[in-house]
C-alpha cells in the first residue's frame, strides 16, 4: 500500500513538471502558473493584457485595469521579472476569480432555488432564466438531460 502511495506522488510530481511545457504537433505551448489559489495558468507567449483573460472571471476591462495598476505595458508574460509576477499575484488575489467565483455563483443559484423564486424555478427546470424565448430557441437549455448513473 505504501508503494502505491509513493508511486502516485511521483507520477503527480512528473505531471506537474511536464504540464508547463507542452508540445502539440511541433507547436510549443508554455504556461506560467499564477498559483496561490488564484486561478491557474496563463500562456506566456501572449501579451499580459490578453493572457490574463484566460483566467475565469477576468475580461477585457478588468485585465486592462490590472495591467495599468501593475505599471507594465505591452510586455509578454515571459518577459516579466519575478518581482512583477509577485505583484501580479498580489493584485489578482484582491479580485474574485476562478474557483472562488464559481463557488459564489453556485451558492447564489442554490439560494434562488431554495427560496423558489422565478429564476430559481427556471434553474431547476433547466430553462433560460433571463426572459429569452423558448419556442424556437434555447435548444441547449431545453434539451432532455442525459441519464446520469451517479444520481
Amino acid at each position: 500500500m505504501f508503494g502505491l502511495r509513493g508511486s502516485v506522488g511521483i507520477v503527480s510530481d512528473v505531471a506537474r513538471q511536464l504540464r508547463p511545457t507542452l508540445s502539440l504537433h511541433g507547436l510549443w505551448v508554455q504556461y506560467i502558473n499564477i498559483g496561490g489559489g488564484v486561478g491557474g495558468d496563463i500562456p506566456d507567449n501572449k501579451r499580459l493584457k490578453y493572457a490574463l483573460q484566460h483566467i475565469h472571471g477576468i475580461g477585457r476591462a478588468k485585465s486592462h485595469q490590472i495591467v495599468c495598476e501593475l505599471g507594465v505595458e505591452n510586455k509578454h508574460v515571459k518577459e516579466l521579472s519575478k518581482r512583477e509576477l509577485y505583484h501580479l499575484r498580489e493584485l489578482l488575489s484582491k479580485h474574485l476569480i476562478a474557483n472562488e467565483l464559481r463557488k459564489v455563483v453556485e451558492k447564489d443559484v442554490q439560494t434562488l432555488v431554495s427560496i423558489q423564486c422565478y429564476k430559481g424555478l427556471r434553474h431547476m427546470d433547466g430553462l433560460p432564466c433571463r426572459g429569452q424565448r423558448t419556442h424556437t430557441n434555447a435548444r441547449t437549455r431545453r434539451s432532455k438531460p442525459t441519464f446520469n448513473a451517479s444520481r
